[in-house]
């Protein structure tokens, strides 16, 4: 037996996606000109699938602050943070970051991934629990292996699993940390934050909320569906991506309570990993700064997002969310059909995601759609039209 012999099917899978053009799976794209504007197969397309949300990668404040890092602090820190890799700009957004939720703890990442692997495996040991919505994103999962704590799943958004699930750890409740994302990244669809909480409370465990694709499009200040439920006070902790709508690289960990610094000196992936880039750090402050005073860009983002939501839902589509937000993902009734509106939309000049098992929850076949306050709305026109040139399934 070959050590590769495990990756037969996955490679066959991926095989039976090849076709003339583009690769459908990890499209190369060859240039990027701006927010919204790339080149794949050599001609312009319409990006459409880049989770740029506030559509921040190319503000000029943000260029020029992550320029400046480059030329004045070098490329990289070549080192962790607990040896020579914590820099006064790593600090400073760490307490930009806590100051903006109103809390004395905040940890930083050198990716989102990162953040999610290095709190979970930290927070919850031998002889606690990860309570997991079934369809958390991998890097919850894998933060859930690396912790020696017990895992226990419940039915996605099901508040009433959730609480029957806690209520047979009895008083060990209290040593069960609940694990929800504010939007989930495939669907586009969002938890049922009230009610979650009040489980959490009822039985005395911890909740964390992982605001990755949330962060920056909800709330007042952009804090994330925590904030606009107006839940802050009753949450634990909160997780989130600067590569999302703070237009970068890397992740962090917020926290209402102080205790939460400890973790810096027990998490393995916050300890063991080159601290981000100065430019990175530099560019994600500058961005931070936009998206706390981004009501404008929240506003437009919305506009553009209920426009493709009800566009989508008159053409007969089926949406994986009812709820509108800044994903939105097309079911589609299997791969073929899926790819081919993929090659559709592109053929229109519109960058899409394609989104299939096994990366999908419950096995669906997506296209996935994401928006950015910098669509314009005659982009957001040619994405309708785009789909509406494409033959709706009668069922998915």
């Amino acid at each position: 037996m070959s050590l590769f012999a495990k990756f037969e099917r996955v490679a066959a899978a991926r095989q039976a996606l090849d076709s003339k053009g583009p690769a459908p799976i990890a499209t190369p794209i060859e240039s990027v000109h701006s927010a919204t504007r790339g080149r794949i197969d050599g001609r312009e397309v319409l990006l459409a699938g880049t989770n740029n949300y506030l559509g921040l990668t190319f503000d000029q404040g943000v260029l020029e602050a992550a320029g400046s890092a480059l030329r004045g602090l070098g490329s990289g820190t070549t080192g962790s943070r607990m040896a020579n890799g914590s820099y006064d700009g790593h600090r400073a957004l760490e307490q930009e970051l806590a100051e903006a939720f109103g809390w004395p703890s905040a940890m930083v990442f050198s990716t989102g991934y990162q953040a999610n692997l290095g709190a979970l495996s930290t927070l919850a040991g031998r002889g606690e629990y990860l309570v997991l919505d079934s369809d958390s994103h991998a890097s919850l999962y894998d933060g859930a292996r690396l912790s020696q704590a017990e895992t226990i799943r419940f039915r996605h958004n099901d508040p009433d699993n959730l609480d029957r699930r806690l209520a047979r750890l009895g008083t060990d409740a209290s040593k069960a940390l609940i694990v929800v994302e504010g939007l989930y990244s495939m669907l586009g669809d969002q938890p049922p934050l009230h009610e979650f909480v009040e489980v959490k409370e009822r039985h005395g465990a911890w909740l964390l909320v992982d605001e990755a694709h949330s962060f920056g499009v909800f709330g007042e200040r952009g804090l994330g569906l925590t904030e606009s439920c107006g839940l802050l006070d009753r949450v634990d902790f909160v997780v989130g991506t600067f590569s999302k709508s703070l237009a970068g690289l890397g992740g962090f960990c917020v926290s209402p309570h102080p205790e939460m610094n400890h973790m810096r000196l027990a998490s393995r992936p916050y300890i063991f990993t080159a601290s981000p880039s100065p430019a990175t750090i530099a560019g994600t402050r500058q961005a931070l700064a936009l998206l706390l005073d981004g009501q404008a860009l929240r506003a437009q983002l919305e506009r553009n997002y209920r426009r493709l939501y009800a566009a989508a839902a008159d053409m007969g589509y089926q949406l994986g969310s009812t709820t509108p937000g800044p994903v939105a993902a097309i079911i589609l009734p299997d791969r073929e059909t899926a790819l081919a509106h993929w090659h559709g939309l592109l053929e229109a000049g519109v960058y899409a995601n394609l989104m299939i098992p096994p990366a999908t929850p419950a096995g669906l076949n997506l296209l996935r759609i994401s928006m950015s306050a910098a669509h314009s709305d005659e982009d957001v026109d040619t994405i309708i039209a785009a789909l509406a040139e494409l033959s709706v399934p009668v069922s998915a």
